[in-house]
């Protein structure tokens, strides 16, 4: 049996069965700590949170404990470029060379903002052999992007951009601000907004922060050598640098500014960045972003069968994924994902926002059956008047 555990918050009475659900994930022995927010038309209908932060099980998870929500981190990077697309300082339409001269060579003046937004840049990955400790050094890996050839023209192909992806857009964003990706998004929006996320974690937050717990399954000799035949390209990104999950355990990790997954925060924080979107750009009355932005942002860009994400079809919008039947309702939904399951799904339509963070990784980044269940509860809620 599961050890018993504790679970706190609040639930709306029509948004109950998806509490049901959270609670069951528990009571299977499928969590060991997580949060789920729902907001709906700007208000919390939904915020709960349960379990422990650590695999011992000694301490609880609190309202405010904060994890690693890995490439979810992604739609907050992309918010922080459309934030200054609303402000005129970025074109999206631009090529990257308009604010960083140097990254021209071998045809990188071809590469415009939409299309790393969109996962399109043909920069997916890094050439020279690299480890998992250069991602700390952003002067040095901007340094090796400014010498990468693309992979494929740009504009062309998608291809997820498992680490470039942040490195590209927060180099933009330090060009255009003189702020790094964390320090712009802290000052411009969690600070002003009060919302408890970051990229580069300050070290007076550690104490908060819930123990990744890697997945369980483990990869057979013979299951590589298969994924190596079939999957070359996308073998070629997850071996360089070598992931390790534990590596997001440790305090290096947690200081740096990875914008493309080491993003910090809970469900709370994610559905409130992720909300901006939901509304129409309106955060508590507030117009951050012009709706004509969120409009673009929602707009496909690109949809093919993703050769990093092994073969999987994908569409991307600028930002945000556009293409999953289990999580999405209609044409006005989209969503981000990480490794090991954190999701956000929003729906434009119904100004609705949910966001779920945990720290026992799945072996799946697509939802898996801790999430999904819990996006198709929140749909049928809705339908409910």
């Amino acid at each position: 049996m599961p050890d018993e555990f504790e679970m706190a918050g609040v639930c709306a009475r029509r948004f109950k069965p998806i509490e049901d659900i959270f609670r069951r994930n528990f009571a299977d022995g499928r969590e060991v700590g997580a949060s789920l927010t729902v907001i709906y038309e700007g208000e919390a209908v939904l915020d709960l949170w349960g379990g422990y932060t650590h695999s011992n099980h000694t301490q609880a998870w609190e309202r405010d404990t904060i994890v690693n929500i890995f490439s979810t981190t992604k739609m907050v990077t992309a918010l922080c470029v459309l934030l200054l697309a609303h402000r005129g300082q970025v074109d999206l339409d631009a090529p990257l060379c308009k604010y960083w001269p140097k990254y021209t060579s071998c045809g990188k003046d071809k590469i415009l903002v939409r299309h790393v937004l969109s996962h399109t840049a043909g920069v997916p990955g890094f050439t020279p052999r690299v480890t998992f400790d250069d991602m700390y050094d952003w002067d040095k890996v901007i340094r090796m992007l400014e010498a990468e050839k693309p992979w494929w023209k740009p504009g062309t192909k998608v291809a997820y951009h498992t680490l470039t992806y942040g490195f590209l857009l927060g180099e933009v964003v330090r060009r255009v601000t003189g702020k790094t990706l964390g320090c712009f998004l802290h000052e411009e929006i969690t600070a002003p907004l009060g919302i408890d996320f970051f990229i580069g974690l300050p070290e007076r937050e550690e104490s908060r922060v819930a123990e990744i717990i890697p997945a369980q399954q483990k990869i057979t000799l013979l299951q590589m050598a298969l994924i190596k035949l079939l999957f070359p390209t996308a073998m070629k990104i997850y071996n360089n640098p070598l992931l390790d999950e534990n590596y997001f355990n440790t305090r290096a990790c947690h200081a740096a500014e990875i914008p493309a997954g080491n993003g910090i925060g809970n469900a709370r924080s994610v559905a409130q960045l992720g909300s901006i979107l939901a509304n129409g750009g309106c955060y508590n009355g507030k117009q951050i972003l012009a709706r004509s932005i969120v409009e673009l942002a929602i707009q496909e860009q690109i949809r093919g069968k993703d050769p990093i994400a092994f073969g999987r079809p994908s569409a991307w919008g600028l930002g945000v994924l556009l293409l999953n039947k289990d999580l999405l309702l209609g044409p006005r939904s989209f969503y981000a994902t990480g490794l090991g399951g954190s999701i956000c799904v929003m729906d434009l339509e119904r100004n609705v926002t949910l966001a779920y963070v945990m720290n026992r990784m799945a072996e799946l980044s697509e939802g898996d059956a801790r999430s999904i269940p819990l996006v198709q509860k929140l749909w049928e809620c809705l339908a409910v008047r």
